[in-house]
């Protein structure tokens, strides 16, 4: 019988092993491939412990095996990221993976809301620094924009590293908030007030971000926004209605 497979202890019944790779038992004789001096050996059956030998080597074979099949799943998932990434266009903008088709969410404009003013802005606009409360709108009450899928993944592919958020959206009257801002002309900032959704984020390289909700999205109107987070309330904002 021969046995052989990773490098194991042969053992002794006096306690002592030799390092082996492999070893055969003939009869009264143990035959066995010494790695330390890398040549075939004999030594009689009677002084080998066979039993503490063997419950070593099963558990190195174990461990190997083990070994093996972990490498063999991270290979796969690198192979799997490879080709996950390499199917996001290099150009700017958001992407949702629905089932093994890529699709391109357009970006929204948005509008600057007050009391006194309304005017339409383009991603990343200036904003007047006015006194009081203002909201950040789009158009319509719904999105054009249909996902059936309640936990949609996207992609965003960003030339810097922007701030990112799934938000819920507030629908009103022929519009849809985004944000609601506070407005500190003193200090000439904007303090952003968002609905913000519980999401997963990953960076899988330079500018290619995925963010991905936590749980179900219930029906209704949501957006990914990218804002700056510095006080300038300009988020670029993707909206879409989950059915």
């Amino acid at each position: 019988m021969a046995l052989f497979g990773a490098n194991f202890r042969l053992y002794l019944k006096d306690g002592s092993y030799h390092r082996v790779s492999e070893y055969q038992v003939q009869e009264d004789r143990v035959r066995f491939y010494s790695t330390e001096r890398r040549d075939w050996e004999e030594i009689p059956t009677d002084l080998i412990d066979l039993k503490k030998t063997e419950t070593e080597r099963k558990e190195v074979d174990a461990q190997r095996s083990a070994n093996a099949a972990a490498q063999d799943e991270e290979d796969q998932a690198e192979r799997a990221l490879a080709k996950e990434i390499s199917r996001i266009p290099v150009d700017p903008g958001v992407y949702l993976m629905e089932a093994e088709t890529l699709r391109e969410i357009p970006q929204a404009d948005t509008k600057f809301v007050t009391d006194k003013k309304r005017s339409i802005l383009k991603a990343m606009s200036p904003i007047p620094i006015v006194n009081g409360k203002a909201t950040i709108e789009v158009d319509g009450e719904k999105s054009k924009n249909i996902i059936r899928e309640s936990r949609p993944e996207f992609y965003l592919r960003q030339s810097k590293h922007p701030k990112m958020a799934l938000v819920r959206v507030e629908p009103k009257a022929n519009s849809r908030i985004i944000e609601r801002v506070v407005i500190v002309p003193i200090e000439k900032i904007m303090l952003e007030e968002q609905d913000q959704v519980e999401t997963f984020r990953r960076q899988f390289a330079e500018g290619l971000y995925k963010i991905w909700p936590i749980e179900k999205l219930p029906v209704g109107e949501y957006a990914v926004i990218q804002f700056s987070g510095n006080g300038e309330a300009n988020p670029q904002v993707w909206d879409f209605r989950i059915e």
